[in-house]
């Protein structure tokens, strides 16, 4: 994970699963304590996220504050199905591309 430099976020490559799940978490954590009001993920080199990790995006953005969001830029289609299948209402995820 590196941080975007052109905005607030941070640029993901490869897959989310039980071997990246650490450093996954440890950036969701750094999104939900920034003080920005909205935070990019930029999933484009992101070929696979688990069930797992998606529970823990949705977990974030569940605990993030009123008017607070995370952006999913160009993430996995699974990823857009899974939380689309079980988080329907997520207002504080929104997902652009794919």
């Amino acid at each position: 994970m590196l941080p975007l430099t052109d905005r607030p976020g941070w640029q993901a490559a490869g897959e989310v699963s039980l071997l990246t799940r650490r450093a996954w978490e440890r950036t969701l954590d750094h999104l939900a304590r920034s003080d920005e009001e909205t935070c990019h993920l930029e999933l484009s080199a992101v070929t696979f996220v688990d069930v797992a990790g998606v529970s823990a995006l949705a977990m974030t953005a569940q605990g993030l504050s009123q008017g607070r969001r995370i952006v999913l830029e160009e993430p996995p289609a699974t990823l857009r199905r899974v939380l689309d299948m079980f988080w329907p209402d997520l207002l504080s995820v929104e997902v652009m591309g794919r």
